[in-house]
């Protein structure tokens, strides 16, 4: 399981206009199963992905697909994360 931190390289107005086609990017990871939470930072300085290949190589190809990465919008920072406990809500994340 990986947590990837993303962190905005470019002004709020750029970042703006590549939302709904980073949207897209991620409701399709959503669907082939590879992503399962992600979410804005607070205060608005990037945003957080919570992913759950167990193949870094495969999911650093997948972020170079992102159009945030593309157009250099943000930097990405991923760790790596071995879940040993969980709520009830998200036993199915332990491996």
């Amino acid at each position: 399981m990986f947590i990837v931190s993303l962190e905005y390289q470019v002004p709020m107005e750029e970042v703006d206009r590549f939302i709904p086609e980073h949207v897209k990017f991620l409701n399709e990871q959503y669907e082939l199963g590879y992503f399962q939470l992600s979410g804005r930072k607070k205060p608005r300085t990037g945003g957080v992905i919570l992913s759950t290949l167990s193949n870094r190589e495969q999911l650093d190809a997948i972020l170079t697909q992102d159009p945030f990465h593309r157009e250099g919008i943000a930097k990405y920072e991923v760790i790596e994360m071995l879940p040993t406990k969980a709520s009830k809500e998200f036993e199915f994340l332990v491996t």
